[in-house]
């Protein structure tokens, strides 16, 4: 262990920050649930790659970087792309494959580091059937109809992780309402394939061909390549149920074990600009939207900002804060070396991730740095490393700066009278989106009596 600081992680099973103790030091695992490969991912998509990135980089330096297994999945049956491949007029497989790529391309734009395995779920359907065949030989699941089902009175601590009342949890659910289900809170392992779906022979003797449920495939694919239990599994705070809760059932009681993961850790919600991110709001922001007006470091840093752990608002004003730290940052320490990750910054990390607080101690050593301490220089650009950042040389991030502030005059002009335009009619939505979108493209805007100025963004 090339570093003694306590690491401390915040567990959602027990509801408090825990000591964190691997089963093997020698072989640390963590499992986090990836993306379902259907579209391009979405900001709110990014946070738990951005998050358990970090947590990955941290246990990579505390156990060495050959010591830590990172799995995180790729689902690539579902019913989502089902339908937007039908939509697109396309094959699932073209779709998965384009919108896969894409993802590798953004994430990678962000400052993460490629997980240690990146299962697909269309790659471990037998170890799917394996498990469903388990359930129903233990009586944890039954057939009927061409369906297999989990039967959730069968566990009788059911629950556990997100210990929500009985009603609350058949509401959560949305569970469909249907005569092959034992109990309301049953839920679907094995499903028969509808014509033109992917189909694979079905287990138990069924023999209609169908394809996996969702909560399944995660079971399979963290047993095949962490064991039956391991250390830490992570996701959005949306998953707790009934993905995570699912997930759990299944696995204990196909393993007949206490626990399926010993921490299990979430990130908060993500909203933009005050609102609930929605295609019906307008407010839907995908990761590569993103990257055409902004630096990935700049995204990395804006999310990192905020606990992990906490809601988090995804502004503009956000993010050009976070473009200045970072030019701050890039002049004094981009072309330092140095091998020495803060103390500060590791202590604030090993305390379930504060990233604020590490940030705090970064900014003391820009501070420091500053006034001509070249030590500290050094120290701050390679926690900085560490973290993520300063992957451009001094030079190249003032040009894309430069660059970034090649603004159409005359675009800028025509977007200020329809502003004004907008206000003058009340539409203060429109006025509002419209003052949005220059922001996104540099331009700062100063309202007076004698109409509206604007200039470009430090």
């Amino acid at each position: 262990m090339s570093w003694i600081m306590e690491l401390k992680l915040y567990d959602t099973l027990t509801r408090e920050k825990r000591v964190f103790v691997p089963l093997d030091p020698a072989r640390v695992r963590m499992y986090v649930c990836g993306p379902t490969v259907y579209d391009f991912a979405h900001i709110g998509n990014a946070r738990p790659v951005i998050v358990f990135d970090v947590l990955f980089r941290l246990l990579r330096h505390i156990y060495g970087a050959d010591h830590v297994t990172y799995v995180r999945n790729i689902t690539d049956v579902d019913d989502k792309i089902n339908a937007r491949a039908a939509e697109r007029g396309i094959s699932i497989r073209d779709l998965t494959e384009e919108t896969y790529k894409n993802f590798k391309a953004d994430i990678e734009a962000l400052g993460c580091l490629p997980p240690t395995v990146e299962p697909r779920a269309t790659e471990h359907i037998d170890a799917m059937k394996v498990l469903i065949e388990r359930l129903v030989a233990g009586g944890h699941a039954y057939v009927e109809q061409d369906h297999v089902l989990f039967s959730v009175p069968s566990m009788p601590d059911y629950g556990q992780l997100s210990k929500r009342p009985l009603d609350e949890m058949i509401a959560g659910a949305r569970v469909e309402v249907a005569p092959y289900k034992k109990d309301a809170q049953d839920f679907v392992l094995w499903k028969p394939s509808k014509p033109g779906e992917p189909a694979w022979p079905s287990p138990c003797g069924i023999a209609t061909p169908g394809r996996p449920g969702w909560h399944i495939e995660c079971s399979a694919m963290s047993w095949k390549h962490l064991g039956e239990t391991f250390d830490i599994h992570g996701g959005g705070i949306d998953l707790v149920f009934p993905h995570h809760e699912n997930e759990i059932a299944q696995s204990r009681c196909a393993f007949h074990t206490g626990v399926m993961a010993n921490y299990w850790m979430h990130n908060g919600f993500l909203q933009v600009e005050g609102e609930k991110m929605s295609k019906s709001l307008g407010n839907f922001v995908t990761i590569h939207a993103l990257l055409a007006d902004w630096p990935g470091e700049v995204l990395r840093l804006n999310m990192l900002r905020t606990h992990y752990r906490q809601p988090i608002d995804w502004t503009v004003k956000g993010l050009e804060e976070s473009w200045k730290t970072l030019d701050d940052w890039y002049m004094v320490a981009a072309d330092a070396s140095g091998t020495l990750v803060s103390g500060h910054v590791l202590e604030a990390l090993s305390d379930d991730l504060n990233t604020p607080q590490a940030i705090a101690a970064l900014h003391g050593l820009r501070n420091r740095a500053q006034s001509g301490d070249r030590l500290a220089a050094d120290e701050l650009a390679s926690s900085l490393r560490f973290l993520g950042f300063l992957r451009e040389s001094a030079a190249d991030w003032a040009a894309r700066r430069q660059a970034g502030r090649d603004i159409d005059v005359s675009k800028v002009q025509v977007l200020i009278d329809a502003r004004t335009a907008a206000r003058k009619a009340k539409n203060f939505a429109e006025s509002d989106r419209i003052r949005d979108e220059l922001a996104a493209m540099g331009v700062v805007l100063k309202d007076s009596k004698d109409g509206t100025t604007w200039e470009i963004a430090r």
